[in-house]
């Protein structure tokens, strides 16, 4: 019986130190996550396509409110440098709100309110448009980078029909 608590006293730092060590970086981390969400603001809204490809670790994934996937910093950069040009030109992207999960002391996951005015989009999406993004995060070499993100547009909450729902405009009837 001796042995086994001996064991279990050299075990516990082993096993706890690391959680420990992970939880008193917690705030430093979470601050630096919330600087990175700052600087996606800022890099948007002086359309600087570059700027905001920098938040994405190079092998980084974007799909973005109308589900194009656009995969690697090379590529976001490209894209958003093409969107500048008249579709988001006078946009302004405001960060809402910023929710942050750690998963392990390298991986966080984070969700992001935001709205955007001045984009040139489709009819029929509500003015001023807002969303959310989910971005996993990375930290790599002590930086935290997007390595996966996934924007949304969203709408008020409502409640779920409790009965027969009028088929939306351009739906296939059942037979």
């Amino acid at each position: 019986m001796k042995r086994i608590f001996r064991n279990t006293i050299v075990i516990a730092p082993i096993v706890f130190l690391p959680t420990a060590a992970f939880a008193a970086d917690q705030p430093q981390d979470e601050f630096a996550i919330r600087a990175l969400e700052a600087r996606q603001q800022e890099a948007w809204n002086h359309h600087d396509a570059k700027a905001y490809a920098s938040l994405f670790a190079e092998d980084g994934d974007c799909v973005n409110v109308v589900g194009w996937w656009w995969k690697g910093r090379a590529e976001i950069e490209k894209k958003l440098t093409d969107a500048y040009v008249y579709v988001f030109r006078e946009s302004t992207l405001t960060i809402t709100g910023v929710d942050i999960r750690f998963l392990t002391p390298e991986f966080a996951v984070a969700h992001v309110r935001w709205t955007m005015t001045g984009a040139r989009t489709p009819t029929g999406i509500p003015v001023p448009q807002q969303g959310i993004q989910t971005h996993l995060l990375q930290k790599v070499g002590g930086q935290w980078l997007i390595a996966a993100f996934q924007n949304t547009n969203s709408l008020p909450e409502m409640p779920f029909p409790k009965g027969s729902v009028a088929p939306q405009p351009g739906s296939v009837p059942k037979s």
